[in-house]
């Protein structure tokens, strides 16, 4: 059978699930501020699930994000907290890897408003500076566009760690990227910087299936980690947006959400997981699924 990588599911939505506080435009960020022990509580929650990864809570974690709200100076202390108890989280629980995230600057699923690639990469060389020798890879999540990708594999490329790509494809057209563009049109980029990795992030579920048909063309590993969001709503495309605009689905079980992701092994995927409103329960519910059909969990 296969040797599959489990990632862990939702790490923003679920911090702000356990807070219970209000929703902020700093989303996570801000319960990390207020209430750091959450944060490895979800890391622990996640490995005795099964997952074989932790992702940082760095997603948000960006100087251009922090500058809003004048805490920009925060922005080593945020992430060394959030790498921190990543790392605690991995090494109490024996084994496992910690993978550092990025997230898109300015906002997500708004490529329209992102620098392009060569201002991009020079904001990125803070964070990825700040993780690189402290986590087992580099996770780029959520990048929208081709102009995205470029930018955030330029900075992470080179650092001595592995890097995957994570891309967001449009929910009912998983062959095009959240810009408008081809899924396809990705792959000069790929070839040109060689991630370790290339997934597919924070889409619907049911969009996953062709995008991983077109990146299995990229002649990488390929994974996907979907959201449970009814749709990306227009509120949340605007200014300072909050997790309050976006809907969790109710028809997305932990059964339904594993019944899904088991078809993507048939295509090839061998890194699967969970994105915003996936939770423990779907991971678990998934590493059982996986360890049923003979294959391990690495």
């Amino acid at each position: 059978m296969t040797a599959i990588t489990l990632l862990d599911g939702s790490i923003g939505q679920e911090l702000v699930k356990r807070s219970g506080d209000r929703a902020t435009p700093l989303w996570s960020t801000q319960v990390m501020m207020e209430h750091p022990e959450l944060v490895r509580e979800v890391h622990d929650s996640y490995f005795a699930a099964g997952a074989s990864v932790a992702t940082t809570n760095t997603y948000a974690v960006l100087r251009d994000r922090l500058a809003r709200v004048d805490m920009e100076h925060r922005t080593a202390e945020l992430s060394d907290v959030a790498i921190t108890a990543a790392c605690a989280a991995r090494d109490a629980h024996g084994g496992g890897r910690v993978a550092g995230a990025l997230g898109p600057l300015i906002a997500s699923y708004r490529p329209d408003i992102c620098p392009p690639a060569e201002k991009a990469a020079a904001l990125y060389a803070e964070p990825v500076r700040l993780m690189a020798n402290r986590v087992d890879l580099l996770l780029l999540e959520t990048m929208s566009s081709v102009d995205q990708a470029e930018g955030a594999l330029r900075a992470a490329m080179g650092q001595g760690v592995p890097v995957w790509l994570a891309v967001t494809v449009m929910d009912g057209d998983g062959t095009r990227l959240r810009s408008g563009e081809a899924l396809a049109d990705l792959a000069p980029v790929v070839a040109r910087h060689a991630p370790d990795a290339v997934l597919i992030n924070c889409t619907r579920p049911e969009a996953v299936a062709l995008a991983l048909d077109i990146i299995a063309a990229f002649g990488k590993p390929i994974g996907a980690y979907a959201n449970g969001f009814t749709r990306i709503s227009d509120g949340f495309l605007q200014d300072a947006p909050t997790v309050d605009a976006l809907e969790q689905r109710d028809d997305m079980s932990p059964a339904a959400y594993a019944d899904i992701a088991m078809g993507w092994l048939d295509q090839g995927a061998t890194i699967l997981g969970g994105c915003c409103e996936i939770g423990p329960d779907h991971i678990a519910e998934l590493a059982r699924r996986l360890t049923t059909a003979g294959h391990t969990i690495v």
